[in-house]
């Protein structure tokens, strides 16, 4: 395994995380530290996870992935063997069901004191603001579309000493945010250096082959103010393992089970994945050993953040790490992506 430093922490973490966001849905708590068991094994020290998983998001669900986690480091008793990340859901309807008032004071002492309870521990490594508070395009919605109805009122400044006081405190080692975009990044760095407060470390975005909108400016906000990419969803919901136009797709695979999510499917991305695929074969390694080198090898990514439903997916997964890309090999990802950039943003 390789491993990262947290930029402007002095945390070490593998640079494959360990994702858990189907553990309470598609995964059984028994699985879930089945997989733990195994990432450990292979080198993997750092778990993320969110009060809102699993995924889908539902009433009746909701904590259960933290809560495997949790059950886990209480049988082990090995809090020191990994770092942990977690988030507090934004605000809207899909999470109404957790709380609906944001980022307040308040609500960030709820739910991190109850991510706590849920992770039966006394800190959390890293704690991320899961997306905005304001309206933004995040999620696949590919432009910008001011709207006369945003409520919001710039608080950065207040969330940042909110979460300052639980650094203090000892319960949060470092700071990140997730789903977030060049303008709200630059305003966190802007607090963070006019007030002296814990720096943002980290930014968990979507980051693959289908999605390298962090590329147009993000990147570059990311190498000079030092803030670490968490690459989320590099196989976009398992289309750039190819199982998908092979037909090899398992019936509990995600797209089948939850055919909403169809962020990564459209005509676009089907035509770039099947370019993907091909050069994948020439190759003669697995697309989604290539979908996962690609990402592990860019120079803003601290740590790519893979997800899976059984071992034998996890093992490949993680040995995406092994593989180094060659130029040419680079050079041919990026003709596709520019005859069909971003076209799953």
């Amino acid at each position: 395994m390789k491993y990262a430093t947290l930029p402007s922490t002095d945390i070490k973490v593998s640079e494959i995380c360990l994702g858990t966001m189907t553990w309470g849905n598609q995964n059984t708590e028994a699985e879930g530290h089945e997989q733990i068991n195994f990432a450990l094994d292979q080198g993997i020290n750092f778990i993320d996870t969110a009060e809102l998983y699993p995924v889908p998001a539902t009433a009746s669900t909701q904590g259960l992935t933290s809560k495997y986690i949790g059950s886990w480091l209480k049988k082990n008793k090995s809090r020191d063997r990994v770092i942990i990340a977690s988030k507090i859901a934004g605000p809207g309807d899909y999470t109404a069901h957790i709380r609906t008032t944001g980022f307040t004071p308040d609500s960030i002492k709820e739910a991190l004191n109850l991510e706590l309870k849920r992770l039966q521990t006394d800190y959390i490594d890293l704690y991320q603001l899961h997306w905005p508070e304001r309206q933004t395009n995040t999620f696949g919605v590919r432009d910008f579309k001011p709207s006369p109805k945003d409520p919001w009122l710039d608080n950065f400044n207040e969330v940042l000493h909110s979460l300052q006081t639980f650094v203090d405190a000892g319960k949060i080692r470092a700071v990140g945010i997730s789903n977030e975009k060049a303008w709200g990044t630059m305003r966190f760095a802007e607090e963070v250096r006019n007030h002296n407060l814990t720096p943002i470390s980290t930014t968990q975005n979507a980051y693959s082959m289908l999605n390298r909108v962090f590329e147009g400016d993000l990147a570059e906000v990311s190498l000079r103010e030092n803030i670490g990419l968490l690459a989320y969803s590099p196989l976009a919901f398992g289309v750039l393992t190819g199982k998908y136009i092979e037909g090899t797709a398992a019936e509990n695979s995600r797209l089948k089970l939850f055919p909403r999510f169809a962020r990564y499917s459209s005509e676009q991305s089907t035509k770039a994945t099947i370019q993907y695929l091909e050069l994948a074969k020439d190759l003669g390694i697995s697309l989604t050993t290539l979908a996962l080198a690609f990402v592990n090898q860019r120079p803003f990514v601290t740590s790519n953040i893979i997800g899976a439903t059984n071992l034998d997916q996890l093992k490949e997964n993680i040995d995406s790490i092994n593989t180094k890309l060659s130029k040419e090999t680079l050079d041919r990802i990026d003709t596709v992506h520019a005859s069909i950039p971003n076209p799953a943003p």
